[in-house]
């Protein structure tokens, strides 16, 4: 299999809602046009934004059949198909490969808290079961399973790794893993509070996997572009600096919370979000349409705001 180096924003997509709780196809199919249309170059379903920990595997295997429909070639799909074993996300790629998944992003199983030395047998024993373009998703406070760089360095010498996206505080362990060469698109969490953005692309990473793209898809892409030269250190900085209130206003809370309940404010179709979780209202919600507005992001997008939501809470 030859590798795919997949170079600037890939975004962690939201899963849309109908009032009744069904999974809202018709958005999936509006969102994602709007992110075409905005430079995004791949898109991760069942992520952590995408609440898939709240999805039942019914609707993860609708989600796959109905969203690989939807594919034009201009964004790879990739899905999130962690289980809770090495059996059942092996069973998840297989699937995902047979019905068009262009690639599977996975952690380490949750809640199990796998040593160093068992989460790197996982990466490598479910890589080996398929030849699905796979991603590593180094995220130890969600999973409480950490990589160090060797570990990743070793993971990577497997042809199926494609992607790395790391979600730690530590600039150290970035540079070390970029210096290391794997022939990996190396990228980072958006989120302002780990603050590995700028180090990771000014070491030459080659982007962000990310959930802010959601709400402002081209001011994600301009960030997430690989340095060249000047011209993307400078469009960096500038939209980087601009887009921080944004930041931390959707990282604010959980994963989606803010995201989710913002979208809804800005007219996009994103449906409420699980229980427990709700959707923000009030003064919480009215921060986030603030600042949208001050960024003046409902005129370039056309979003048609309003500070509360249709959608059940």
């Amino acid at each position: 299999m030859s590798r795919r180096r997949i170079e600037g924003s890939f975004v962690a997509l939201i899963t849309p809602f109908n009032e009744d709780g069904s999974i809202d196809f018709g958005a999936f199919r509006t969102l994602l046009d709007f992110q075409q249309r905005h430079g995004t170059r791949a898109i991760l379903f069942m992520g952590s934004t995408g609440e898939a920990s709240m999805l039942s595997p019914d609707e993860k295997k609708a989600l796959i059949v109905e969203t690989t429909k939807m594919k034009t070639g201009a964004m790879d799909f990739f899905y999130g198909c962690t289980g809770n074993n090495t059996e059942s996300t092996i069973a998840n790629l297989r699937f995902a490969r047979d019905n068009g998944a262009d690639g599977a992003i996975l952690a380490a199983p949750s809640y199990v808290c796998a040593s160093e030395a068992d989460a790197e047998a996982f990466f490598l024993e479910v890589a080996d079961a398929t030849d699905l373009p796979l991603g590593i998703y180094n995220n130890p406070p969600r999973v409480k399973t950490d990589l160090h760089w060797d570990n990743l360095l070793r993971i990577f010498r497997h042809p199926n790794y494609v992607v790395h996206k790391e979600s730690t505080t530590r600039v150290g362990q970035v540079a070390q893993v970029i210096a290391g060469r794997p022939d990996v698109s190396i990228m980072c969490c958006d989120s302002p509070n780990l603050g590995l953005v700028l180090p990771t692309m000014s070491l030459g990473g080659h982007g962000t996997a990310n959930m802010t793209g959601n709400l402002a898809p081209a001011e994600l892409a301009t960030i997430s572009a690989p340095w060249k030269g000047y011209a993307e250190a400078e469009a960096f900085r500038e939209t980087y600096l601009r887009l921080l209130p944004l930041w931390h206003y959707v990282y604010s809370y959980i994963n989606p919370v803010a995201l989710k309940s913002l979208m809804n404010a800005c007219g996009l179709p994103a449906g409420s979000l699980r229980r427990p979780l709700r959707n923000l209202e009030g003064e919480p919600l009215a921060r986030g349409v603030e600042i949208v507005q001050r960024l003046g992001l409902d005129l370039q997008y056309g979003y048609r705001m309003r500070t509360s939501l249709a959608v059940a809470a």
